[in-house]
């Protein structure tokens, strides 16, 4: 067996995620022990007992969804569990390179929140949306954007065969969604997110992440991770600061990340955080390339303790 971990971004997050496993594994209780002390924060507090609409806020959304998947992986860490390869989708990607040993808990918590409050705050002023284009084709999503000839849309998140995320002015992505539809897509959904996410309306936000990226030493990859720029393993000649400064401005293409793991022989993709979107996204990667693999998510103590029986087999 091959283990390939996967970690969610935004959009999964739920007040009270998570809770029950932070109720009965001390690893979990401990996690958020080292974030809150690295943050002074409480973010137990922020995840299990503000409103949704707080929890939405993308300053709040990205340290919730961090904690909780570090957490996790603890728990997986103390069964002796071992992945050979890891990704994730956008901030998803910092807990791949938590897990990996480039970055550490403490690092990785301080940087996480001061992402989210750079993408949150730093965006400009507009009314900023991202929307789900499903069962179309990557060039058809791209030409229902450049169809919109009033205000501006980008196809940002290529996720997998047959659904793409676009991001822009809210208007303009209602606009994109509708020429979308026409072009032949199955459905739309709208997102929560707030604002123009890997588009170059955050270069202020990149500008200014670049400057506390540079204060990281990172280390060493102890375990491979596929990075979102280009689908590819991160490599010791890469530039971390550079890639992940572009990170927040460029698109994501989660789909080939998938594919890479599955040529290296990843046959066990286990999810790890709120929500089984990136499990969706592995098994239509999967059905394309004519591969069979067990997908797994873990968000709760139940489907924890149903991914730690699959393991054992």
């Amino acid at each position: 067996m091959k283990i390939g971990y996967i970690f969610p971004g935004q959009g999964t997050q739920v007040v009270g995620m998570g809770k029950d496993i932070y109720e009965k594994y001390e690893e979990a209780r401990n996690v958020y022990k080292i974030i809150d002390n690295s943050l002074n924060e409480n973010i137990e507090e922020l995840t299990y007992e503000k409103t949704q609409e707080e929890l939405n806020k993308t300053e709040n959304t990205q340290i919730a969804i961090y904690a909780m998947s570090m957490a996790i992986l603890e728990i997986l860490n103390s069964k002796g569990i071992k992945p050979s390869a890891l990704a994730g989708l956008s901030l998803g990607e910092y807990s791949a390179l938590t897990t990996a040993g480039v970055i550490s808990l403490e690092e990785g918590a301080k940087i996480v929140r001061t992402r989210g409050k750079l993408m949150q705050n730093l965006a400009p002023k507009g009314n900023w949306s991202m929307s789900a284009i499903i069962g179309l084709d990557d060039d058809k999503v791209e030409e229902a954007c450049n169809k919109v000839n009033n205000g501006f849309v980008k196809a940002v998140n290529y996720n997998c065969p047959g659904q793409v995320v676009v991001s822009g002015e809210k208007e303009a992505v209602l606009q994109a969604m509708e020429y979308a539809k026409e072009l032949g897509a199955k459905r739309t959904i709208e997102l929560k997110t707030s604002g123009p996410f890997h588009t170059e309306k955050l270069k202020d936000a990149s500008v200014e992440l670049r400057k506390e990226l540079e204060k990281i030493n990172f280390k060493d990859f102890e375990i491979p991770v596929i990075k979102n720029l280009n689908g590819k393993a991160y490599t010791k000649e890469d530039n971390m600061v550079e890639i992940l400064s572009n990170h927040v401005i460029s698109p994501v293409k989660f789909g080939k990340s998938i594919e890479t793991m599955l040529n290296m022989g990843v046959d066990t993709f286990i999810e790890i955080g709120p929500g089984k979107t990136l499990s969706g996204f592995v098994k239509k990667v999967c059905k394309q390339m004519e591969k069979e693999v067990n997908v797994c998510n873990i968000e709760n103590v139940e489907t924890l303790e149903s991914t730690l029986e699959v393991l054992k087999k």
